[in-house]
């Protein structure tokens, strides 16, 4: 039995209408900016919702100010929003994000029981949904064009 891989590799893993993310922002379709606008909502959904219910323990580092779970509360709400009505004014409060977690640990630093690697992995990661943030503004935009 023979596989074919590369019918398998865009079944699954990169399909060129669900996945545009190497699409320029001009060449879109309206079906390829709502996936990509869709899979950047859950993902900031769900990580934001996660992070509000989090920041509401003791354990963080900023000590119960209140000011962090209801940011995060409010980009989970921004991204569903962003779901369900593509609107740029979403986007860009999602798209700031990543610098007020960079913002978050200057001013409260990092979680006491993580070693030096998990440190850099995770400005890595806020690094690379921070330069990712304006093509998701722009897909909004030209979402709303389309």
């Amino acid at each position: 039995m023979e596989l074919d891989w590369e019918k398998l590799f865009k079944r699954y893993v990169w399909h060129d209408e669900k996945t545009p993310y190497l699409t320029r922002v001009a060449r879109l379709s309206r079906a390829q900016a709502h996936y990509e606008l869709r899979a950047y909502a859950v993902l900031m959904a769900v990580f934001f919702g996660a992070a509000a219910l989090a920041a509401l323990g003791p354990a963080l580092p900023h000590a119960g100010a209140a000011i962090v779970p209801l940011y995060a509360f409010s980009v989970c709400c921004a991204a569903v929003l962003l779901a369900c009505t593509r609107h740029p004014s979403a986007a860009l409060w999602c798209a700031g994000a990543p610098f007020a977690l960079l913002a978050y640990f200057g001013v409260w630093g990092f979680h006491p029981s993580l070693e030096l690697a998990d440190r850099w992995v995770l400005v890595a990661v806020v690094l690379a949904l921070a330069a990712y943030s304006p093509r998701v503004v722009a897909v909004a935009r030209a979402s709303q064009r389309l």
